[in-house]
C-alpha cells in the first residue's frame, strides 16, 4: 500500500519582504562591524590602562635617569611651595617654619599701602612691557634674515658673534655696561668726538637713562640667543613650498609671509605663551648690579623690592606675601594665553 506524504505548502514572500531583504542583510553586516569595531577599541582601551607598567618594566633602565630630576623638582620646586602659607601668618625666625600665629591677609593689605611696592609694579611692568614689545620680535626678525643668507660662512660668523653675549656672566655684562655708561666711559667719549658735550654725564645717576640703558643691554645679550629655536623651526619647512611658490610668481617677502611664518607659527605661540608668563619676571640680577638709590625711582623692580625686603630687612612674610601675588598673577597670564592662542590658532602648550 503506497504512503502519500503531503508536503506544506510553500507560499510566496510578500514583494516588500522580498525588495527590503538586501538592505536587512546589509544592515545586519554593518551592526556586526560596529559590534567589532567596539570590542576591538574596547580592547585597546584595557591594553593601554597597562601601558605605563609594562613600558617601565620593559625599559626600566631609561627610566631611572627620571629618578634624580623628579627628586630635584619635587626638593626644590614643589616642597618649597609649602612655605607659602606664611603670607598668611606671621613668620619669626627660630619660629616654627610655618610661622607662629594667623594674621589673614594682613600682609598683603601692607603691601597695598606701601608706595614703594607700588613703584615697583609700575617699574616692572613698563620694562616688561617695552622688553615684551621690542625683545619678543626680535630673534624672530633675525631669524629670519639669517635664513634668507647664501652664504654660509657669512651665516655661521653671524650666528657665532649674536650667539657669544649669552654665555658672559651677568656680572660681567654689569661690569661692561658700567665702564661704557661711566663719567670718563665709551658713551661720554663719543659725545665728546662729535661736539655734543654738553650731552655727557654719568648716565647711570639718570634716572630716565635707566630704562634704554637695560633694554639696549638686554638685547645684545639675548637676541642671538633667542633665535636657534626659530632657525630650528625654519629648517623643518619644506622646500617644495618654495618652489611652488616661485613658480606662481611669489616675491621673497610673499614667500615669507605666506609659507615661513605660517611655518613657524607653532614655535612662535609656545614662546610668546612662555614670554608673557614671565612678563614681571624682569632679570634680577642685572637691575641689581646696575641699580642704586639715585635711580629707585625708574630702576626698581618687584624682584630687586623682594629682595631688600625679604633678605635685607628680613621681613619673611611680608616679601612671602609680594612674591605670592607675582606668581598668581604669572600663572593667570600663562593660563590665559594659552586658553586664547588654543582658540584663535589652534596651537597652545597642552
Amino acid at each position: 500500500m503506497a504512503l502519500s506524504t503531503t508536503l506544506p505548502e510553500v507560499t510566496s514572500l510578500p514583494e516588500e519582504t522580498l525588495e527590503a531583504a538586501p538592505g536587512l542583510a546589509a544592515g545586519g553586516r554593518k551592526e556586526r562591524r560596529q559590534n567589532k569595531n567596539i570590542i576591538a577599541s574596547t580592547g585597546q582601551e584595557l591594553r593601554n590602562k597597562e601601558t605605563w607598567g609594562r613600558a617601565i618594566r620593559k625599559n626600566w633602565q631609561i627610566y631611572t635617569f627620571t629618578i634624580l630630576p623628579t627628586i630635584f623638582l619635587i626638593l626644590f620646586r614643589y616642597w618649597p611651595m609649602a612655605g607659602n602659607v606664611i603670607a598668611f601668618r606671621r613668620f619669626r625666625p627660630g619660629s616654627s617654619w610655618f610661622g607662629d600665629e594667623w594674621v589673614g591677609l594682613h600682609f598683603f593689605r601692607m603691601a597695598f599701602n606701601q608706595p614703594a611696592f607700588w613703584n615697583a609694579v609700575r617699574n616692572t611692568a613698563i620694562l616688561g612691557g617695552v622688553w615684551f614689545i621690542i625683545g619678543f620680535p626680535l630673534p624672530i626678525i633675525l631669524a629670519l634674515m639669517l635664513n634668507e643668507l647664501r652664504h654660509r660662512k657669512f651665516k655661521r660668523t653671524v650666528q657665532t658673534i649674536s650667539y657669544l653675549p649669552h654665555f658672559l656672566s651677568i656680572v660681567i655684562v654689569a661690569g661692561l655696561i658700567r665702564e661704557v655708561v661711566a663719567g670718563d666711559g665709551l658713551m661720554n667719549n663719543i659725545l665728546n668726538a662729535v661736539g655734543l658735550s654738553q650731552f655727557s654725564q654719568v648716565w647711570l645717576q639718570n634716572s630716565a637713562a635707566f630704562r634704554p640703558i637695560w633694554i639696549i643691554s638686554e638685547a645684545w645679550q639675548t637676541v642671538g640667543w633667542g633665535t636657534i629655536l626659530y632657525l630650528a623651526a625654519l629648517s623643518t619647512i619644506d622646500d617644495s613650498l618654495y618652489e611652488a611658490a616661485r613658480v606662481d610668481g611669489a616675491n621673497r617677502w610673499q614667500q615669507t609671509w605666506h609659507i615661513t611664518l605660517p611655518g613657524i607659527r607653532p614655535t612662535i605661540v609656545v614662546l610668546l605663551t612662555l614670554s608673557v608668563g614671565g612678563f614681571l619676571n624682569v632679570g634680577f640680577e642685572k637691575v641689581l648690579l646696575l641699580q642704586n638709590p639715585l635711580i629707585f625711582d625708574t630702576g626698581d623692580v618687584i624682584s630687586t623690592f623682594l629682595f631688600r625686603v625679604g633678605i635685607q630687612m628680613a621681613q619673611h612674610s611680608f616679601s612671602t606675601a609680594v612674591g605670592l601675588m607675582e606668581a598668581v598673577i604669572g600663572l593667570t597670564l600663562v593660563l590665559g594665553t594659552n586658553f586664547i592662542s588654543k582658540k584663535l590658532v589652534g596651537t597652545s602648550l597642552w
